[in-house]
């Protein structure tokens, strides 16, 4: 079949460079002439493990291209995918569309034959009827469908989620639209994915409904944390105890410094903004969005404590900059809160991220030091802070660590190492929920 994947950028990358794996014929398309260029020399925009092998042996197969030119990629397409940026409106907190919605119109324009128009990116619900009445408006001759197909994709094991899925969710109207669906996906029915077709209405809830969910267990597990830290217990013995029980599961049990990421921060709020919309306000989610905001920069609060309540002249040592491991990404970071505020307060940074360090200098302020290493950053340092649970500080050198640092102190937001462990080695050692 052939695909067109309008956004070369993180879904529509890596979804692009799956379907062609699964023997399609894609054309990713994007507007960014630098970008296209790039992909077409063999370079990958974004850190994703895997994905430069991924797009480069099916573009050297000739399965994969890159274009700047809609109309030539568009036409003949069976499918034509939206995968363009919905970032958080400026001072409403709904999600932007006007990304998807010049898309829809020049896909309007471009496309020739039946063509079935695919919402990928993350969309409030209704998007897809307002999609169908853009298209319509501009080509009223034209043979199209259009559905809702939302992604699932972890940073760090996107290839993976893409190839091998939970389930695959399509909102279609029609048959015509839910048989081209399936034939794309044929590939997924060796591993017997589930493929779950509802109207698209409950296609868009349905990625904002997962997503919610997961960032309430984030929040609920670090309240937890917070009451464990005051009654003695042990908040990672609290998430197996609870994670066991099949009904609650034991993912996203982790406590730690908040959620980022490109997803969670702005879909939590994009719901709370379209429940309040519609007049069913979910409170659940307000909370979340509201707890989460002050828990990064709770993180902050505990660090100068355990820096003896002062960091005022103080250099610390920042291990992981992304808000996760095993990719470049910093949106929501919480970096981007702890940091600031820690410089706030008058102390010096030292920093280490295994890919972010890049982009974090767009992000954070330049007064920070970027480091060769954690023992680099940790020269001179009072204190080490792990804010991202990269590998690569799973397995300190404690003791080339303690000698690096000015004083043992190591503060563990992602609760990586075992208390006794760590103050065997003479550390001073704050975690979280413990």
């Amino acid at each position: 079949m052939k695909v067109a994947m309008i956004g070369a950028g993180y879904v529509g990358l890596v979804s692009g460079a799956c379907f062609a794996d699964f023997g399609h014929q894609v054309v990713c398309i994007d507007t960014n002439t630098a970008k296209i260029e790039a992909l077409n020399r063999g370079e990958i925009p974004i850190y994703e493990p895997g994905l430069d092998v991924l797009v480069n042996g099916n573009r050297f197969a000739g399965r994969l291209s890159f274009t700047t030119d809609i109309a030539e990629g568009v036409a003949g397409a069976d499918a034509v995918f939206i995968a363009v940026g919905t970032p958080t409106r400026r001072g409403d907190g709904h999600a932007d569309l006007s990304y998807v919605y010049a898309a829809a119109e020049d896909i309007a324009r471009a496309m020739t034959g039946y063509t079935v128009i695919v919402t990928k990116s993350t969309v409030p619900v209704g998007t897809a009827d307002e999609v169908e009445r853009i298209v319509r408006r501009v080509r009223p001759d034209g043979d199209f469908s259009v559905a809702s197909n939302p992604e699932f994709l972890r940073e760090g094991a996107a290839i993976d989620d893409f190839k091998r899925p939970d389930r695959v969710v399509v909102g279609a109207e029609d048959e015509r639209a839910r048989e081209v669906m399936r034939k794309l996906y044929r590939p997924l029915y060796l591993n017997e994915t589930p493929l779950l077709f509802t109207n698209r209405r409950t296609s868009e809830l349905i990625k904002y409904a997962a997503n919610a969910f997961l960032a309430t267990k984030i929040t609920f597990i670090n309240e937890i944390a917070d009451l464990c830290e005051k009654t003695g217990a042990n908040v990672q013995d609290v998430s197996r105890g609870i994670g066991l029980d099949g009904r609650i599961g034991k993912k996203f049990l982790h406590a730690g410094p908040g959620y980022g990421g490109s997803c969670f921060p702005k879909d939590t709020l994009a719901l709370v903004r379209t429940a309040q919309q519609f007049g069913a306000p979910i409170h659940i989610v307000e909370t979340v969005v509201e707890v989460n905001t002050k828990r990064k920069l709770k993180m902050v609060d505990k660090v100068i404590e355990a820096c003896g309540g002062s960091v005022d002249g103080k250099t610390i040592a920042v291990l992981g900059l992304t808000f996760k491991p095993e990719t470049d990404d910093m949106r929501d970071a919480p970096s981007l809160d702890i940091v600031p505020g820690l410089i706030a307060r008058g102390a010096r940074i030292r920093a280490h991220d295994p890919q972010g360090m890049k982009e974090a200098k767009h992000l954070l302020p330049e007064s920070i030091t970027y480091c060769d290493g954690p023992y680099d950053a940790g020269k001179g340092a009072d204190a080490v802070v792990i804010i991202t649970e990269w590998n690569a500080y799973r397995a300190l050198d404690l003791p080339r660590l303690k000698q690096a640092l000015k004083a043992p102190v190591l503060i563990d937001l992602r609760n990586i190492y075992e208390p006794a462990e760590v103050a065997r080695q003479g550390f001073t050692y704050v975690s979280v929920g413990r």
